[in-house]
């Protein structure tokens, strides 16, 4: 259990700062900070995944409580009205605790209240428990929703297209505000019904304006809900886009928590494992009738191809969740278009991205994993071997993006105006690190999806072609030692294109050394990874760039030009981790080391997201989160590396019993 204590929750600039997440396995959310208050215009109380995983729409931003004591009234909710917080309900709070789900407990006038949130999985459904644990006499609580009804990327503005009518019978309140959105319902046991439809002005969200970006909103509300309790009242809520008719809040609560519950029964018993396991349990979501694949980050991405292959092993694998790895890659098997993997899946139905070049290399990475963890020959040779076959072929023959196998075998990409590698940020028409030619990460991937492509062949009684691909991947791994060791420097140059090398230090070569089968070894991978570790390594993540670079930005803020324009020059990033702990395994054999920078890491997942990771971090001290609050290979890369080298105390305890 992580627990934000009364002096935190009641400052509320450091409150605010701390944020909460629920997730329902379809792509939808239930989200905001800890102390009430909506500081994003993702924020929400039923986030609903309309089209899963797309098309997601806030639906209630929030739920502000009143208790009506005696002649007094006591507001739990938090507003940002541009400077003024109303109310300031964060006063009342007395801890905020993150186990299985989220609570709150509120104290005044002598009533202590337990709140509880949970979304339901499989269902864009939010139930909320008010448990009343102390009272000297009955009191009301009044609810209040605030409806949004809106795509997640806009914000809502007071308009009279609504419709204003409500329906309120046993207990269920009914709406549905514009022609074509989803119905919603609010189920308040007890409850009454006070209709007084009406706007509700000026919501600020003070993330968005950091990030430059509009940050007003009006709200509408179809009136209050009220219900009398006493000590030792359990009042449940159901908000949902189904019919909640028949329904019970504390069953719904019940099953989730058993469903929870079984994702940790095999986990080692540390804080931070288990913590990190429900924290992947949020990034598995369905697509289509019976595959899934897995959401990049909270709260703007999709599926993306390559935050998924690179998540996989973490999220699915580490935590025993075969099944679930099994059709993330039949789903992306079945998407394979000119041997690329779509970069991203988008909203509306709109066709898929394939503006990517290793997305499609991290595939076999995972297909190689799947394989270890399972042994499930028979699915990855009939069912992915000749998906495989094709992307091979496709990219020694020519694919979009002039991504193509050269000369040497190293495995060239890139044309004006299109960004192929994760740094992968455009403003515009700039595309701010393009990374044209042979980016080194890339023939690392390339090597790799040889030897594992070769593997594959070989088990499935292809011997010919299996040599074949070996003599290439042997001919990859001498072209790549002689054109990318830069001696003066030492460590590996980020591209080559042609006779232009550049010699910038980034992360990007630590996967020559990380990766299932290491391009670099001896001295020259001793040399990388001191460099990296004097100059990018902060306990967060990887800087995209040392301080000492001209281009080196140490806080990402601003708007869209100056964030994107620092997203990979500086910036440092979570996932990256993982390369740097397999590399501190394979290049040291120091796992001292290794758990050090582990424990180092921890704190974390007390900020930002609570017990979630983040996207990125300033590259500056004392490196705030930023991003995405929450990202799946942020949390897949960290817990990976935990589990698979035994890095805490019951992990390797864990292990010991195992084997």
């Amino acid at each position: 259990m992580f627990k934000i204590n009364k002096s935190t929750l009641q400052r509320f600039e450091d409150a605010a700062a701390l944020e909460w997440l629920e997730t329902n396995g379809l792509g939808g959310w239930s989200s905001s900070s800890v102390t009430g208050c909506n500081t994003r215009r993702y924020h929400g109380l039923l986030v609903a995944a309309t089209v899963p995983p797309a098309e997601r729409m806030v639906l209630v931003s929030k739920l502000d409580e009143t208790i009506l004591s005696g002649n007094q009234r006591f507001e739990l909710g938090v507003n940002d009205y541009g400077g003024v917080i109303h109310p300031k309900g964060f006063t009342y709070l007395q801890s905020f605790t993150k186990d299985l789900f989220p609570q709150w407990i509120y104290e005044v006038n002598g009533i202590r209240i337990r709140k509880t949130i949970a979304m339901i999985q499989g269902e864009n459904t939010t139930v909320l428990i008010y448990d009343v644990l102390k009272a000297k006499s009955t009191f009301s609580l009044e609810l209040l929703p605030l409806y949004a009804v809106r795509g997640y990327h806009s914000l809502l503005h007071a308009n009279d297209h609504i419709n204003r009518d409500a329906v309120f019978t046993d207990h269920i309140l009914k709406t549905k505000s514009y022609e074509g959105s989803p119905d919603i319902y609010i189920k308040a046991p007890g409850a009454d019904h006070q209709a007084n439809p009406d706007w509700f002005y000026h919501f600020n969200y003070a993330i968005e304006k950091y990030r430059g970006q509009d940050f007003e909103e009006d709200l509408f509300s179809y009136g209050c809900l009220s219900v009398q309790l006493k000590k030792g009242d359990s009042l449940g809520i159901i908000i949902s886009t189904e019919d909640p008719a028949g329904k019970e809040a504390h069953e719904l609560l019940a099953k989730e928590s058993l469903r929870r519950q079984s994702l940790l029964n095999n986990q080692p018993g540390d804080k931070a494992i288990q913590q990190l396991a429900l924290a992947a349990d949020q990034f598995i979501v369905k697509r289509g009738d019976d595959l899934k694949t897995i959401i990049a980050g909270y709260h703007w991405f999709t599926d993306w191809g390559r935050d998924t292959m690179i998540s996989l092993p973490g999220l699915c694998l580490c935590t025993g969740r075969y099944s679930d790895a099994k059709k993330i890659l039949a789903a992306f098997a079945e998407s394979v278009s000119e041997g690329m993997l779509p970069n991203r899946f988008q909203d509306n139905g709109e066709a898929p991205e394939y503006n990517n070049v290793d997305g499609t290399l991290w595939y076999f990475i995972a297909v190689h994993k799947y394989l270890q963890a399972t042994n499930d020959k028979k699915f990855v040779l009939a069912r992915i071997l000749p998906v495989l076959k094709d992307i091979i072929q496709w990219h020694y023959n020519g694919t979009r993006y002039h991504i193509h196998v050269d000369d040497d075998e190293l495995l060239y990409s890139g044309e004006a105006g299109v960004q192929l590698t994760w740094m992968d940020a455009k403003v515009g028409d700039w595309v701010v690190t393009p990374r044209t030619g042979k980016a080194v990460e890339i023939q690392a991937l390339w090597y790799n999806a040889l030897r594992i492509f070769a593997a594959l062949l070989e088990m499935n009684k292809e011997k010919a072609a299996a040599d074949k691909m070996n003599g290439k991947a042997e001919q990859v791994k001498t072209s790549f030692l002689n054109k990318f060791w830069n001696a003066a420097d030492g460590y590996l140059y980020d591209v080559v294109d042609g006779d232009h090398k550049d010699a910038s230090l980034r992360p990007n070569q630590l996967f020559a050394v990380s990766l299932p089968f290491t391009l670099l070894e001896g001295k020259q991978a001793h040399s990388v990874l001191k460099i990296v570790e004097q100059k990018l390594y902060t306990p967060v993540g990887l800087r995209t760039l040392p301080a000492d670079d001209n281009r080196y930005v140490g806080i990402y803020g601003g708007d869209q030009l100056k964030r994107d324009s620092s997203y990979h020059q500086g910036t440092a990033w979570s996932w990256l981790l993982g390369a740097y702990v397999d590399s501190i395994i394979k290049v040291k054999a120091e796992k001292s080391k290794a758990k050090k920078v582990i424990q180092n890491f921890k704190y974390h997942l007390e900020e930002g997201c609570i017990g979630s990771v983040a996207e990125i971090f300033d590259a500056d001290a004392p490196h705030h989160p930023r991003g995405c609050m929450a990202q799946a290979w942020g949390v897949a890369e960290i817990l990976r590396v935990i589990i698979e080298y035994q890095l805490c105390t019951a992990a390797a305890r864990a292990a010991s019993r195992v084997s």
